[in-house]
């Protein structure tokens, strides 16, 4: 799954972030900002009509994406009693 097609609220698990070309600009400064493997993820809020762009948080942290940056994203839903 990816991080833009995550519904609003639900919790997942960062895979990786692939690149979109090469170089990604985007893609090494989303790794930069924390998304990296393993970090827990939690869309928090979507634009209206599900629109760009589309507030993520990791940890304290929140970031507005816009739909194709999270697309980079590839994240899983964390196993059930396992806390993100």
């Amino acid at each position: 799954m990816r991080l833009n097609e995550l519904p609003r609220g639900m919790e997942a698990i960062i895979d990786r972030v692939e690149d979109a070309s090469h170089p990604d600009p985007v893609a090494g400064r989303l790794r930069e900002l924390g998304f990296v493997p393993g970090e827990p993820v939690r869309v928090v809020a979507i634009a209206p009509m599900g629109g760009d762009p589309i507030a993520v948080s990791i940890g304290f942290t929140r970031f507005a994406l816009r739909r194709d940056e999270a697309a980079r994203v590839v994240v899983h839903a964390p196993q059930s009693g396992s806390r993100p």
